[in-house]
């Protein structure tokens, strides 16, 4: 049986931390900034945490 590969779009977007959590940067900060308020903007900043079987899925794909 041959090892499963990383997903490389998932290994670029998302992070694990140290206790297991899957840890990713907001979307939608890339361009268009001048549309969006600044209190959005600053909320886009921080990152955030995938909680349930969206995290378990990725997991799968980072092979973890």
């Amino acid at each position: 049986m041959p090892k499963q590969k990383t997903h490389s779009g998932v290994k670029k977007r998302f992070s694990l931390t140290a206790t297991g959590k899957v840890k990713f940067a907001r979307p939608n900060k890339g361009h268009f900034l001048t549309n969006k308020s600044k209190s959005r903007k600053r909320k886009l900043r921080k990152g955030s945490y995938i909680a349930g079987k969206n995290a378990r899925n990725i997991k799968t794909l980072l092979c973890k």
